[in-house]
């Protein structure tokens, strides 16, 4: 089915689908797949060494031509990083925690695009202000970490009636058409996915970790703030694994007292040793004990059953939303 929004304009998209970054599960492969199927995806570059973002960012390019966007987390200077992927040609970027106006100032300086990830209203009200051109608002459900400060479909209508014109992208819990469509009835021009493109057969992420997210249920899921640097807590749903059981076994600890703490558990490509306890999400080619790594889900567990392509999802996507469309038609018409 033929979507128009403002999303699919700004990025020239067949569907308004956004794959969030997956860490290390963003990898050339992976953000040229989602390019290819109409969407658009991004990668963390805070998951990439400083003197590493220009030669990784150089493979991304070369596999989508360009058609891919960086995240950047500002709970610590990334002002070289934003450097390195200017520098590197990308034009489209998202940001969120931490202080966005000097970062917004110099993405718009090179004529670049920017994406606010924001948790209430009052944040979404300063967006046009500061430059954003799309606000993307993270319910409480989204995987991994998130700011939203109430469910998706609560705070979405409440962020489009603040954001003063400035597009809104639904983020959170969603994983196919159906949630597509509720988004768009309450005023978001596309949405943003990560779990669902987690359990992608191209996404960088370790197979034992897609295949978790593909067993799990939201039962299985647990909030905490157990996988961050000491001094950048910030919440976080995780499929329970055995590093939140021993902690938790522990009486739940606060950092510095974890059980485990300065235990490897493995080691990152460029050698520099993985402890238990660090953000990072297990990768395909990750070695050691990956099950003890954060393994980060939203509540659209519930919607996902199986491993796809990136192409099958997106077409999921597509036909689960056409389906809702004609669903609500006979609704309105009464047949």
């Amino acid at each position: 089915m033929p979507f128009e929004t403002a999303l699919t304009k700004a990025l020239d998209l067949r569907v308004p689908v956004l794959a969030a970054p997956l860490g290390r599960g963003s990898s050339a492969e992976f953000l040229a797949a989602v390019a290819g199927s109409g969407s658009f995806g991004f990668t963390a570059l805070a998951h990439m060494p400083e003197d590493a973002v220009s030669g990784e960012l150089a493979k991304m390019q070369r596999a989508t031509n360009g058609r891919f966007g960086a995240n950047l987390t500002l709970v610590v200077d990334q002002r070289k990083r934003l450097a390195a992927a200017l520098d590197a040609g990308v034009r489209v970027f998202s940001v969120w925690q931490g202080d966005i106006e000097p970062y917004v100032r110099l993405i718009k300086d090179a004529h670049g695009l920017v994406f606010w990830t924001v948790g209430t209203p009052a944040e979404a009200a300063r967006a046009k202000d500061l430059g954003v051109d799309f606000i993307v608002s993270q319910g409480r459900e989204a995987g991994g970490h998130f700011v939203g400060s109430a469910p998706t479909m609560s705070l979405l209508p409440a962020i489009v009636d603040a954001a003063k014109g400035v597009p809104v992208v639904a983020a959170g819990g969603i994983a196919e058409g159906r949630g597509l469509v509720a988004a768009m009835a309450l005023g978001a021009c596309g949405v943003w996915m990560g779990t669902r493109f987690v359990a992608s057969k191209e996404s960088a992420n370790h197979r034992g970790y897609k295949e978790r997210v593909v067993a799990a249920r939201a039962t299985d899921l647990v909030e905490t703030e157990i996988f961050d640097p000491v001094g950048q807590e910030c919440p976080h749903w995780v499929i329970r694994n055995s590093t939140y059981s021993r902690w938790e076994d522990a009486g739940c600890p606060p950092n510095g007292q974890r059980p485990g703490e300065g235990e490897q558990i493995s080691r990152f490509p460029n050698g520099k040793p993985l402890y238990r306890y660090n953000a990072a999400a297990a990768w395909d080619a990750m070695e050691g004990d990956w099950e003890a790594s954060p393994l980060y889900a939203s509540a659209a567990v519930e919607l996902i059953h199986d491993l796809k392509s990136v192409a099958e999802i997106v077409a999921e996507i597509e036909a689960t939303a056409e389906a809702a469309l004609d669903k609500a038609a006979q609704l309105r018409t009464g047949r």
